[in-house]
């Protein structure tokens, strides 16, 4: 059987469930578009694989442009106690007056290697890149009206030259459309230095892969969130006091990272962002960039605590790719941030959905809560 014969999800499944002697009556069942998803969102599509979704909130959250507004987060889970921790963590921010989210963005990246035969021709590329950046936005900038080249870096090491671009591509995540236009750069730089292209991307994107460069340099969107939690909240929500939650922050987000060599300074940045990103129609693999990031903590004179958290490399979108779903249209527009203009908005969205996570799981984790609430939430009952 040559699944590619088939021409729809149902005569796929149908073909499968007759082979194997299955019935795949659930994964047959869903309401969105079968033409649009099996056409630019999965090949050879069967029907679809489903996962509950919750909403955790409301959230306040004070943006950069100084817009403040409560948020319902939504999250795409199989992880019981999750949507209820960030929910308990969204009500300290919420009753402490809310939190500060800000995002900056630095661009989409894709990162060439090429094949150079010495150290003067990796000065060649080198030159030849810095010079005729002008020669690369018009190339580039050509393949899409929504993207723009923000700048490019060559490094190199023995007989390989890289070159990380760096790209605006507006409201979209933008994997896609940097590929193309970084394709055309690289025949440009070939034509131009004689230097012959081995891969389109090299790993000095870098992406879907952890790395301290996108923590240093950064990739898409680098958002910090922070916000001050009263004392008075700590104690009756968090049950716990600036003091314990101090303690438990500095031994294992700090000390304990530093100790295990990790690339995060923080207690559960992942839970939150692969929730989102599933929910919103994000890329899950980029996860991996968002699991990275440091959460910092302070313990006031007053008794209250101030809590931040800094994501170096969110890589999200609200139009194209899985934002065209209907389900996904439907969750990005219950946060206010379907369709053009809005991606930075979404960016600090989850920066404070991200600090929310962190409160509520160190304050677990100080008062000794995290096992009880994990076999009270996350074990079904009889």
């Amino acid at each position: 059987m040559n699944i590619r014969d088939y021409k729809s999800a149902s005569e796929r499944r149908h073909a499968i469930e007759k082979k194997l002697g299955l019935k795949l009556t659930n994964i047959g069942n869903f309401t969105f578009d079968e033409n649009v998803a099996s056409s630019k969102n999965c090949e050879n599509m069967i029907g679809a694989s489903q996962i509950p979704l919750g909403v955790a909130g409301p959230l306040e959250i004070r943006n950069s442009k100084f817009e403040i507004r409560s948020y319902y987060i939504p999250l795409a889970t199989t992880e019981g106690a999750l949507v209820a921790s960030i929910s308990r963590g969204a009500k300290a921010i919420s009753m402490s007056g809310g939190a500060n989210s800000y995002a900056f963005r630095v661009g989409q990246t894709r990162g060439p290697v090429f094949s150079v035969k010495s150290i003067e021709e990796q000065r060649k590329l080198y030159l030849w890149v810095k010079e005729n950046q002008e020669k690369l936005k018009k190339v580039t900038e050509a393949t899409s009206k929504h993207l723009k080249l923000k700048k490019a870096k060559v490094r190199s090491l023995a007989s390989y030259s890289f070159v990380r671009f760096y790209f605006d591509t507006g409201d979209a995540m933008g994997m896609n459309m940097v590929t193309i236009a970084t394709q055309k750069a690289v025949e440009l730089i070939e034509k131009e230095t004689g230097v012959k292209c081995l891969s389109v991307a090299g790993n000095y994107d870098i992406d879907k892969k952890p790395a301290w460069l996108n923590f240093i340099n950064n990739r898409g969107f680098k958002v910090w969130s922070e916000t001050v939690l009263k004392k008075e909240v700590l104690q009756s929500v968090l049950k716990t006091t600036s003091e314990k939650f101090f303690e438990v922050w500095l031994a294992k987000c700090m000390i304990g990272s530093a100790m295990s060599g990790s690339l995060g300074f923080n207690a559960q940045y992942a839970n939150i962002i692969a929730a989102m990103f599933i929910a919103t129609g994000q890329d899950p693999a980029h996860v991996v960039e968002g699991s990275m990031g440091i959460t910092t903590a302070k313990a006031l004179k007053n008794g209250d605590l101030h809590v931040s958290v800094y994501l170096p490399a969110l890589i999200v979108g609200t139009v194209g790719g899985g934002t065209g779903l209907a389900t996904q249209k439907e969750t990005l527009s219950l946060l206010g941030v379907a369709g053009t203009g809005r991606v930075e908005k979404f960016a600090e969205i989850i920066g404070g959905a991200v600090l929310a996570g962190e409160i509520s799981l160190i304050s677990s984790l100080s008062e000794g809560s995290l096992a009880k609430a994990h076999e009270k939430l996350g074990r079904s009952q009889k």
